[in-house]
């Protein structure tokens, strides 16, 4: 069970990190950043807030992960304690 749980834990986390720097440093839509999943990750949903200029990638029941833009410093992943502050 833990090894499932900690390739989603890795999948939402590859998720959200390019994802982000798909929408907000490359500036591209979330319909082609789509296409930059790989193989194997058909069960990570993606979410995007342009507001924030953040994404959330998911695997139902079993991890979330957060990545935003912060100016120079790219696309950087939230921890546990920013991903419940929100």
């Amino acid at each position: 069970w833990s090894s499932i749980k900690g390739q989603a834990r890795v999948g939402a986390a590859y998720g959200a990190h390019i994802t982000c720097s798909c929408r907000y440093i490359e500036g591209r839509d979330m319909a082609s950043c789509e296409t930059d999943k790989e193989a194997g990750m058909e069960m990570v949903s993606l979410s995007d807030d342009p507001e924030k200029k953040r994404v959330t990638a998911s695997v139902p029941f079993l991890a979330e992960a957060v990545a935003e833009r912060r100016g120079a410093f790219g696309c950087v992943q939230l921890n546990e304690a920013e991903i419940e502050a929100l």
